[in-house]
């Protein structure tokens, strides 16, 4: 058995309202799901599941659920052709970034923004 399918990536978030529009914003993720606590928005190949912060402990006990306030907790990248175009449209749509866009020792072109949870999200381009 391989486990290398990734169907669905959940990210626990405070406030379901702001995440959801932030991922409409930014992605045009359209939503193929949601209830009070939830969004299941469609990728292209994958599903994102935002969740709310308080449903998460049902999920991961006995492990806790990390505070959104203790940093960066992972980092998601999204493969672009232009960084420098894609960093431009995200920014007339309202999106700050953390960084970039640099060119990274490892051979790509890169730049990161957080959505309203904390969750970094990356551009990449190969250089």
């Amino acid at each position: 058995m391989r486990l290398n399918a990734i169907e669905v990536v959940t990210l626990f978030v405070e406030d379901i309202a702001a995440a959801k529009a932030f991922y409409q914003k930014v992605f045009a993720a359209e939503i193929i799901g949601e209830d009070p606590v939830s969004a299941l928005l469609k990728f292209s190949g994958a599903m994102l599941n935002l969740l709310a912060a308080s449903q998460a402990p049902e999920l991961v006990t006995p492990s806790p659920v990390g505070a959104a306030t203790s940093g960066a907790r992972m980092l998601l990248t999204v493969r672009v052709d232009d960084v420098n175009a894609t960093y431009a449209d995200l920014q007339s749509r309202g999106v700050t970034f953390l960084n970039g866009p640099m060119d990274r020792h490892w051979g790509r072109r890169t730049a990161a923004f957080a959505d309203p949870s904390g969750h970094v999200w990356e551009i990449a381009q190969e250089i």
